[in-house]
C-alpha cells in the first residue's frame, strides 16, 4: 500500500488513466469488430462504411498511446486488404 502522499496521488492518477485507456481500447475494438462482422457477412457497402469509421479511431488510439503507431497502421492495412479482396 502507498505510504507517501505522492505515492497515493500517483495511484489515483494511474487508476484514472487506466480507466480512460480501457474506454478508448474498448471503443477501438468495437469499431474493428463492426468492420470484421461486415466482411464476414460479405456486405461490401457496410464494410466500407465501417472501415471509414474504424480507420480514424485506430489512428486516434495510436496518438493517445493506447496502441503503438505501427500496430495501428498494420491493423488498418490488413482491414483495407480484406476489404479490397471482398470487392474483387
Amino acid at each position: 500500500m502507498a505510504n507517501t502522499a505522492s505515492a497515493k496521488k500517483a495511484t489515483r492518477k494511474i487508476a484514472r488513466r487506466t480507466a480512460i485507456n480501457k474506454n478508448r481500447r474498448s471503443r477501438m475494438r468495437t469499431y474493428v469488430r463492426k468492420v470484421e462482422e461486415a466482411l464476414a457477412a460479405g456486405d461490401q457497402a457496410a464494410a466500407q462504411a465501417a472501415f471509414q469509421a474504424a480507420q480514424p479511431e485506430l489512428m486516434r488510439a495510436a496518438t493517445k498511446g493506447v496502441l503503438h503507431k505501427n500496430t495501428a497502421s498494420r491493423k488498418v492495412s490488413r482491414l483495407a486488404q480484406r476489404l479490397k479482396a471482398l470487392s474483387a
